[in-house]
């Protein structure tokens, strides 16, 4: 396959103090994603309905609802594999629905719910040759994210052959390859154990950290309490809430992690943030 094909495989397949909440950056012009008045129509439903949405440089936003509330939809029009019925989607300036693909992967990469589906060589290293090529990036720089996130995977293992963990994390080196300003990510944790879901959290803190945008939907309310700035709550296609991870949680019991439902109405969403406050009350 050549590299056009190769991009449009990848689109269409789908120092920070820990026991702090994320701060959140402040929203501009400079943002990452943009969407106006969005909406979608597949046959006779309307999968997505007026949703407005702005993402921010180094912002962590995690999508939230229940299944059939339009979290991958609003995913892909971000991605360009949707294309609006109404409204405007832009992604670094660009109409992602006409943007070309090799163009497209330049502005933002999308990790799908199965890593698979964004794996089609028969080795890692193939994988990573394939990823060089498709972001015009020098050789080996694939490879090297490969090593930072997979250390001690052969480049001549089969992708079949790797965990679940391994195979998002080798989707994740492929989709950063191309270095998007704006990474999505669909029902990431799936799958995960807590191991690798810890370091997947430390990955995608550091990428925000670098300035990077990120936009997961997840069930995993734990996740969006320990990572997202922002949560927003789509339910039939709407965004029904859209605020701090605290503050829509805490009001949203159906989405809150644990140690919210527990210690409501207080903002604690995770015990290493209930930790420091005991240990700050305690030095008062």
């Amino acid at each position: 396959r050549g590299a056009l094909r190769r991009a449009v495989a990848r689109l269409g397949a789908g120092g920070r103090r820990a026991e702090r909440a994320p701060a959140a950056p402040s929203a501009g012009p400079g943002g990452a994603g943009r969407v106006r008045a969005l909406g979608v129509r597949r046959a006779r439903i309307e999968a997505l309905r007026r949703v407005d949405l702005d993402v921010a440089a180094g912002e962590t936003v995690a999508l939230m609802g229940r299944n059939g509330a339009g979290k991958s939809t609003l995913l892909g029009a971000l991605v360009g594999m949707v294309a609006p019925t109404s409204g405007d989607v832009r992604v670094g300036g660009h109409a992602p629905h006409r943007t070309a693909p090799g163009e497209l992967i330049r502005h933002v990469g999308l990790v799908p719910q199965e890593p698979r589906d964004l794996l089609y060589a028969d080795t890692v290293a193939a994988e990573c040759a394939a990823a060089d090529e498709d972001a015009g990036a020098g050789p080996g720089s694939c490879a090297a994210l490969v090593a930072e996130l997979l250390p001690g995977v052969p480049g001549s293992t089969h992708p079949r052959d790797l965990s679940e963990g391994q195979r998002l994390a080798l989707a994740l080196a492929i989709v950063l390859t191309a270095r998007p300003p704006l990474i999505l990510l669909d029902e990431p944790t799936r799958g995960l154990d807590y191991a690798a879901k810890a370091r997947l959290v430390g990955v995608l803190r550091a990428l925000a950290a670098e300035g990077h945008s990120i936009v997961l939907a997840t069930h995993d309310v734990e996740l969006a309490a320990e990572l997202a700035h922002r949560v927003v709550i789509l339910a039939d296609g709407e965004i029904v809430a859209d605020g701090p991870t605290a503050d829509v949680v805490v009001s949203s019991p159906a989405f809150a992690p644990q140690v919210a439902k527990i210690l409501a109405p207080q903002h604690w969403l995770t015990v290493p943030q209930v930790a420091a406050a005991l240990g700050e009350r305690g030095a008062e």
